[in-house]
């Protein structure tokens, strides 16, 4: 989900590379690491291949590259304290996103690097590129979006024209509400406090979106102004969220939106057959899109 519910100065210098059996895992000494062996062998096959084959926007590409994944969630809730998790096979709508655009950040860099790619995935994975324990995640996609938005990274589309013709009145308190939701928050009262700061700083927040009922429309009309590989974050009515999924905007040979993502409904990454329309169509929670663009350089 693109909200991370359990119940449904950064990285200047690496330190020297050490590895430590745990299970079926490897723990990195790169600062709070966990992964299997074959993702980072994977990371850096990945960026090689890319770095021969990938055509713009990169960060599509790498997304296609996980077609077929299967979707797991809570991949990143597997440790009791808060650590970087790289898990490539197995993904959610949130850390299919971050994926791809780690890979594509990291060959925009000129690396083939995994400890790069790592940099990558925590600049965008925590607030403002620092991991400092399990509040510095960015639950909330609003929060995922300011963050990134801060440090160059993407930049929400904000036009007030058609079709962004919806607002969205940000209140986050979901986390704080339900914290026996989340095994890292449940016990930590500090955190609890830290999570319901960073909930209150959104507070008031006002977004303009494209309605679901706009989303019918070609490519040709105004909502051509979504591009290929834009991230569409879906918002929610429920209350005390922002949005409940997310993923790859792509126009199809129907010249209708559909969305890339990792599919809780397919079981594994998949660019949706439906039309955006049509699967918001069955899920009436959802009230349509916001849009946000990646930043080339």
């Amino acid at each position: 989900m693109a909200h991370r519910n359990f119940s449904k100065a950064g990285l200047r210098q690496l330190p020297h590379l050490l590895i430590f059996s745990f299970s079926h895992f490897l723990i990195f000494s790169f600062p709070h690491s966990l992964h299997a062996q074959p993702d980072s062998l994977r990371v850096v096959q990945l960026l090689k291949q890319g770095k021969k084959e990938a055509t713009a926007p990169l960060h599509l590409w790498y997304a296609h590259q996980f077609i077929g994944t299967p979707y797991v969630a809570q991949t990143l809730e597997v440790n009791q304290k808060e650590q970087l998790v790289v898990n490539l096979h197995q993904l959610d709508c949130t850390t299919f996103v971050e994926t791809a655009l780690a890979l594509a950040l990291t060959q925009e860099q000129g690396s083939t690097s995994y400890q790069d790619y790592c940099k990558n995935l925590t600049r965008l994975r925590y607030r403002n590129g620092v991991l400092d324990g399990y509040p510095s995640r960015n639950h909330y996609f609003t929060q995922w979006i300011e963050s990134n938005e801060r440090q160059g990274i993407v930049k929400e589309v904000k036009s007030q024209e058609a079709p962004f013709t919806a607002t969205q009145h940000i209140s986050l308190h979901y986390m704080s509400r339900y914290p026996h939701y989340y095994p890292m928050l449940k016990n930590d009262k500090q955190a609890q406090v830290v999570i319901r700061r960073y909930e209150r700083e959104c507070e008031g927040h006002v977004v303009h979106y494209i309605p679901r009922e706009q989303l019918n429309q070609p490519l040709s009309s105004a909502l051509g102004i979504v591009h290929d590989g834009d991230i569409l974050a879906i918002v929610t009515r429920k209350d005390g969220l922002d949005t409940s999924h997310i993923g790859f905007a792509e126009w199809g040979e129907d010249k209708q939106l559909h969305l890339l993502n990792a599919s809780q409904i397919h079981k594994q990454v998949v660019l949706e057959p439906m039309t955006l329309f049509e699967y918001m169509g069955k899920h009436p929670s959802q009230l349509g899109v916001r849009v946000i663009r990646i930043m080339r350089k």
